[in-house]
């Protein structure tokens, strides 16, 4: 039966967590660090394994989002696990992401004291990224996020003895348990008022009534598990989404909630820094898309324009708007000051991410399907190409701080020409991030800019194009101060290539030169065809029916 195909959906985080929470009971009676670099090895492969299987049911064994529910209790009571093209892309990005981050470790962390606990929170936030993007529920998608959030708090405090690191944590963690709590408070609302947190229901309930007019079965179905909307709808849902937002903002480090992530990135191992800056963050922004586009996206009650011609969905994708550009400003400004190698590739994170908050706010009401899917294929295509390329970028820092022992660009200047892998590493993740073709990220900064362009935010189009230039120049500092001088004699014969790292940039390279060239040849094609429904009529039906669809195969 379908069902039992289904299993995967369900069972990646669950391993995970499992495999993390053995980890302590392990290193009772084993204390060989070989050994759990082999077992976070094993168990990060055997994650990518799921992810590219669910990948494989959802697009091309069935075609159409696939649900499975938790624990055998049916939605909206239980918690569903529903993933879409988008949710199937992203897993899928995160598995092989955290590979490759989990195989530079073994390297980098290697005579380490305490692996045994950096691997069991390293799991733990594998486990709670999947289990966010795989969510159909919004309780669990809040139980995912604090999981993530107390994962990354232990992994930013892992240089324990450092000061800096510990103020970086509490820092982090203060603010990261208040915005938690708004997220929390944020679902009380929707309980109360809808009284359920399961994302189909939510999406039938805050469309009533062309859903259930073309749609009866499903408000049949969910109506007679969780009841009719309570009290008012309208004020409960703004409510709700201003408090999930300041969450999720702060998940994503947008202005104003963006100053935990230059001091955590660099305290962290960089192992760590690079899943911060190339998944962790990520969250935030898959939340916010999931949030205002496929639960409360166009066709929802707060879709509905006043007399002013302005819905409050349309007030709040202008909030998410200017947020993203003063970011990716703001980001972009500050990273030009720096000396820190790893704070100017947090602040350009900050940049970045401000980039796929303007794609994410440019759909208000009455957009087209061609907006729709221009802005959710250029957000979805820019999260995968920032994720390699931050993550390339700062493996290479790695090497480096590790050669020199100092993560200042003034202090390392010339080292680059003694490393020539990693300075051509460092140059094309650079580069990459900048938007020059023909890279992969240079097409996902062109599909934003015609998403902005197409809805007519001539002005955030502009801002998308200031950002790229400003932040140019932090670029060139990095590669002039590195790369550029003359070698330094007294590293000569003391610093060397080592062949994890080098392999791993040989492969990211590929990976960032490859999706150019699939970019160029129908690879955005397929990626809208893939994540492109996201938000639109259609695709909020297909991720609704995905429920009934398991339901009637169960029962």
């Amino acid at each position: 039966m379908m069902h039992e195909n289904l299993i995967p959906i369900g069972i990646i985080p669950l391993l995970l967590t499992i495999a993390a929470f053995i980890i302590p009971l392990l290193s009772i009676v084993i204390k060989k660090k070989l050994f759990y670099h082999v077992y976070a090895l094993i168990f990060s492969i055997v994650a990518l394994i799921y992810t590219v299987l669910n990948y494989y049911i959802v697009n091309i064994l069935y075609g159409k989002p696939i649900a499975y529910f938790f624990g055998g209790w049916i939605a909206p009571i239980g918690i569903a696990y529903v993933v879409d093209g988008l949710g199937s892309v992203l897993g899928l990005l995160i598995g092989v992401d955290m590979l490759f981050i989990v195989v530079y470790s073994v390297w980098y962390m290697w005579n380490e004291e305490g692996v045994e606990w950096y691997y069991a929170l390293l799991l733990l936030l594998e486990a709670s990224m999947i289990g966010i993007v795989y969510t159909g529920d919004m309780f669990n998608l809040f139980v995912m996020i604090e999981l993530l959030a107390i994962s990354a708090y232990g992994l930013v405090a892992f240089y324990r003895n450092k000061k800096e690191a510990i103020e970086a944590t509490i820092k982090y963690s203060l603010i990261g348990a208040t915005a938690t709590t708004m997220f929390f408070l944020s679902i009380v609302f929707l309980y109360g008022t809808y009284g359920t947190v399961n994302m189909a229901d939510l999406a039938v309930k805050a469309r009533l009534p062309w859903i259930c007019e073309t749609f009866n079965e499903a408000c049949r179905f969910f109506s007679a598990y969780s009841g009719v909307s309570y009290g008012n709808p309208m004020l409960a849902t703004a409510i709700a989404i201003v408090f999930a937002l300041w969450a999720f903002t702060f998940k994503a480090a947008i202005f104003p909630n963006h100053f935990w992530l230059p001091d955590a990135h660099p305290e962290a191992p960089t192992p760590v820094s690079a899943a911060l800056s190339g998944l962790v963050v990520k969250m935030g922004a898959y939340s916010t898309l999931r949030v205002l586009y496929t639960v409360f996206g166009l066709g929802s009650l707060i879709d509905i324009p006043t007399g002013a011609g302005l819905s409050l969905r349309d007030v709040i994708a202008y909030i998410v708007l200017i947020l993203g550009a003063v970011s990716a400003i703001a980001g972009s400004l500050v990273m030009i000051i720096q000396n820190d190698i790893k704070r100017i590739l947090a602040y350009s994170t900050i940049a970045h991410l401000g980039l796929i908050f303007m794609g994410i706010g440019a759909v208000m009401h009455g957009s087209s399907k061609a907006v729709v899917t221009a802005a959710v294929t250029a957000v979805v295509f820019h999260i995968i190409n920032h994720s390699f390329g931050k993550t390339l970028a700062f493996m290479v820092s790695g090497v480096y701080i590790k050669a020199v022992g100092t993560r200042d660009i003034l202090e390392l200047r010339g080292v680059g020409r003694l490393l020539p892998v990693t300075s051509t590493a460092l140059v094309i993740s650079l580069l990459h991030l900048l938007g020059v073709p023909p890279l992969g990220g240079f097409f996902s900064k062109l599909l934003l800019y015609n998403a902005l362009m197409m809805s007519g935010q001539i002005i955030f189009a502009i801002i998308l194009v200031l950002s790229a230039a400003i932040s140019m120049l932090g670029y060139m500092r990095v590669v002039i101060n590195i790369i550029v001088p003359p070698r330094p004699s007294k590293y000569i014969g003391v610093i060397r290539e080592h062949i994890v790292p080098s392999t791993l940039f040989a492969v990211l390279i590929a990976t960032i030169i490859g999706i150019g060239i699939l970019s160029m040849v129908g690879g955005v094609v397929y990626l809208e065809s893939i994540v492109g429904s996201t938000g639109w009529i259609d695709g909020i039906r297909e991720y609704i029916n995905s429920i009934l669809s398991f339901y009637a195969s169960v029962k």
